[in-house]
């Protein structure tokens, strides 16, 4: 089985112990994440060889996120060590009906400023068989968005299944592109697009009412486009959301079932699990009713990790899709 490429920033996240608010804390937990690199590392965690591109300055911050890829069993032979600084986000966990709340501070990170112009991604892309990436990546600077374009034009040129999901992100694009002067190119080379109405309005610069509407247009302009995927989301509150899956193909639909999920421990990355779910099942020639099952199962065991990064079984997806999971093993 040939490996997985992904792309984007890994940044320093810090967060309030026992659900503190920000301006309680005077200390905070600190983990690693990012989008893509949370989807290499699920991918990772089932089994699949993953490579990840990044970027991080050298010292010892920037080491100490290459440990945490390759602790997570991620190949860090496409890292490089850039002037810059690592980008940093502060998480409020939420609970009951207070939401989570993210602040970022990424301005300036090395990633931004690598534009993947020092590599020949055709001849790399040879020992690969996947791409994914996502609309963060893009809305973080030109450089970012050269990145990408050139990664899954090569990717194209070698006819390798590429994933993205569109993850819009409004305080991102800053650097004066709006995303449909970006983002319909990305799009067109894209097999597998994750998103909903909103990341499709936006990226598109439409007005879609719904999915079902942006479809027929999505399918009649990208022509390499197979199928689009979306997750519904029913919040109850911070810690008890609803969970479910729809995948598209120009002549089909599939839904999952609907999962209820209670006393949520970290609901950060939760997408980035479900997306690896997917890619997972599709790679192993799954049907598309298997993979997208197995992406929710992934999303949902990742409700109740601490942390950005899925860590779990194929089994213990198994019995959450069953139904049997929650009792203890002895």
């Amino acid at each position: 089985m040939k490996k997985v490429l992904t792309l984007g920033e890994i940044m320093l996240r810090l967060s309030p112990p026992d659900n503190q608010r920000l301006p309680q804390a005077n200390s905070f937990n600190l983990v690693f994440g990012g989008s893509e690199a949370n989807v290499a590392a699920g991918l990772a965690n089932f089994g699949i060889e993953v490579g990840h591109v990044t970027a991080f300055p050298e010292h010892d911050l920037g080491k100490a996120a290459v440990s945490h890829l390759r602790k997570n069993g991620i190949d860090t032979t496409f890292v490089k060590f850039l002037p810059g600084r690592l980008g940093v986000y502060f998480l409020e966990q939420g609970s009951g009906l207070r939401s989570s709340k993210i602040v970022y501070d990424r301005a300036n990170s090395s990633f931004s400023s690598y534009d993947g112009s020092d590599e020949n991604w055709e001849e790399i892309l040879k020992e690969f068989g996947w791409v994914h990436w996502s609309g963060i990546t893009p809305a973080l600077s030109q450089e970012s968005a050269d990145l990408t374009m050139r990664i899954l034009e090569a990717a194209r040129k070698c006819s390798i299944p590429v994933s993205g999901d569109l993850n819009y992100r409004s305080n991102l694009w800053k650097y004066g592109k709006s995303p449909d002067q970006i983002m319909p190119r990305l799009m067109e080379l894209t097999t597998h697009i994750i998103g909903g109405t909103r990341d499709f309005n936006q990226c598109l610069n439409e007005n879609f009412q719904s999915l079902k509407e942006a479809m027929p247009f999505a399918f009649q302009h990208f022509q390499n486009l197979q199928m689009i995927v979306n997750t519904q989301r029913i919040v109850h509150s911070a810690s008890h959301n609803t969970l479910s899956a729809n995948a598209y193909t120009k002549d089909s639909s599939i839904s999952t079932e609907s999962i209820e999920i209670q006393y949520i421990i970290d609901r950060v990355g939760t997408g980035d699990a479900f997306a690896s779910g997917l890619i997972f099942g599709l790679i192993n020639r799954k049907s598309i009713q298997e993979s997208l099952d197995f992406g929710l199962g992934a999303a949902v065991l990742k409700h109740s990790i601490p942390g950005d990064v899925l860590i779990g079984s194929e089994e213990e997806i198994k019995e959450i899709l069953e139904g049997k999971s929650g009792a203890i093993k002895r």
